[in-house]
């Protein structure tokens, strides 16, 4: 049986801003606990949930493309087990380059922050979700191949697709366990990344996101959904 939502533990990487804040928020507001990370000079934006739920939500310092600051979390978290692992952390280029302008030092930042880095946290942290747990990825609608018919934002594009396919590797390998992994598309949102003139709002994107990930709780496998539950094609 799924336990309550007040017995539920969840580790979430990147939610310091934007939409891992809101998820920390909206998952604080259903009665979880809590254990969020941001970057050592961005947790102070924490400051406001963890004065409101003192009890519920433990914050941890963390830079996922820093190798020894990941040991170091998973030496100081070896001993919780987590119903949900999520990373949210991301990074974007400049929206007017294409492939053929981008920098390889940006390329690589983008890449290893996006591709890379959430799959190295999965590694590292995946044995403490229990079997009824899931473990979930910030993907994109971005990342689909199918649904790419007008270009633009090519590196980060990349960057979502590469995700996509590293799961879906993790998923191969991993092939007789029960736990679900997600890889969920907000939607196009207002945030500093998603910028002013995106479609959706925080409070449009983020609830139901969560909503479909907990009525997907329990289904084995992966699944690529959007923040309203539908399929997203590869």
């Amino acid at each position: 049986m799924p336990t309550s939502a007040a017995t539920k533990t969840i580790l979430l990487i990147g939610a310091t801003r934007g939409l891992g804040f809101a998820m920390v928020a909206e998952y604080l507001g259903r009665g979880y606990q809590v254990i969020a990370t941001g970057r050592e000079g961005s947790k102070q934006r924490l400051a406001p949930l963890a004065a409101q739920y003192p009890q519920s939500l433990q914050i941890e310092s963390l830079d996922i493309t820093d190798a020894e600051q990941l040991a170091a979390l998973h030496s100081r978290l070896s001993q919780q087990r987590f119903d949900l692992l999520f990373i949210n952390a991301g990074v974007k280029n400049a929206d007017n380059e294409t492939i053929a302008d981008v920098t390889t030092d940006e390329f690589m930042r983008v890449m290893v922050t996006n591709s890379l880095s959430p799959m190295r946290v999965i590694e590292t942290f995946q044995h403490l979700v229990v079997a009824t747990g899931t473990i979930g990825v910030m993907s994109s609608g971005q990342g689909s191949l199918t649904n790419n018919t007008v270009g633009h934002y090519e590196l980060y594009r990349g960057s979502k697709a590469a995700l996509n396919m590293f799961m879906r590797s993790f998923a191969a390998r991993h092939s007789d366990d029960p736990r679900t992994l997600l890889l969920m598309a907000p939607g196009w949102v207002r945030t500093d990344m998603g910028g002013p003139q995106a479609r959706l709002t925080i409070d449009e994107s983020i609830p139901n996101l969560v909503n479909t990930m907990e009525n997907y709780q329990g289904r084995g496998g992966l699944h690529y959904l959007d923040y309203l539950g539908r399929v997203v094609p590869w």
